[in-house]
């Protein structure tokens, strides 16, 4: 069983390539975690969980649905990660989680995907050769993944040093709580009231005002679904992605 959360793409792309080279199911985990659906999730093969990294590790919402979600029948699971290069600390959560359930951690792997970040400066924006090419070597990839996990084989992965782990656990919540404020986003006039912005959010944190989305609460994930997904461009974070160009995987892979 593939299961997957994805924002703009590239997860659940990485996710259905995988299941359909797996022969397997693939299960967006996005309306489980909206609802805190913890039902039981039964596999005959082995667990497949795909994630993105976000402030070098899993999405901190997707690795406290994990720790509560019961999985039953096969019990070896694999990680994949997609990332903008670095995945942190994202493989030895993984494992912790995974090892508290009494269920056998078989390694974790990284695609190195497009950034969809765009909340702010600290990244220069990619070109669009980068972003093909990027996604070009990630398709050339996940067949490997694939075969390494059909024949049982462990998915090879990175020492974490310890420095990593001192500087990541304090540091994640602290970014998150400043630094991914929720008031910066705005809504233009060309907001057509679609709603897809609120369908999205993993936290549930957009309301519909008269037609309008609102944002709620102190702080989010920043996943950056709502902004890359509004079909109109109509959402920004401050003055920082006025300029800036949105991206979805569906624009540039297959």
């Amino acid at each position: 069983m593939i299961l997957y959360f994805s924002a703009t793409g590239n997860t659940e792309a990485t996710a259905k390539k995988l299941a359909a080279l797996l022969d397997d199911e693939c299960l967006n985990l996005l309306d489980r975690i909206q609802k805190n659906d913890f039902r039981e999730i039964a596999s005959e093969k082995p667990f497949v969980i795909c994630a993105p990294i976000y402030v070098c590790e899993m999405p901190r919402f997707l690795a406290a649905f994990l720790r509560q979600l019961p999985l039953t029948g096969n019990r070896d699971v694999y990680f994949v990660f997609t990332s903008g290069g670095y995945t942190g600390i994202g493989g030895v959560l993984a494992k912790s989680i995974i090892t508290k359930k009494g269920m056998n951690f078989k390694g974790y792997t990284e695609l190195k995907m497009p950034r969809n970040y765009i909340a702010n400066n600290t990244y220069p924006e990619l070109t669009e050769e980068e972003i093909r090419r990027r996604i070009e070597v990630c398709s050339e990839t996940i067949p490997h993944i694939a075969e390494t996990i059909r024949t049982g084989g462990i998915l090879t992965y990175r020492y974490v040093w310890m420095f990593e782990r001192i500087i990541t656990v304090p540091f994640n919540p602290v970014w998150c709580r400043i630094r991914q404020s929720v008031k910066p986003f705005r809504v233009n006039d060309k907001c057509i009231s679609c709603g897809k912005c609120a369908k999205l959010c993993p936290l549930n944190l957009i309301s519909m005002n008269d037609g309008k989305p609102v944002w709620n609460g102190k702080s989010c994930s920043h996943c950056m679904s709502c902004i890359q997904n509004c079909p109109v461009e109509a959402i920004d974070y401050g003055n920082i992605t006025q300029e800036k160009k949105r991206y979805l995987y569906k624009k540039y892979g297959k």
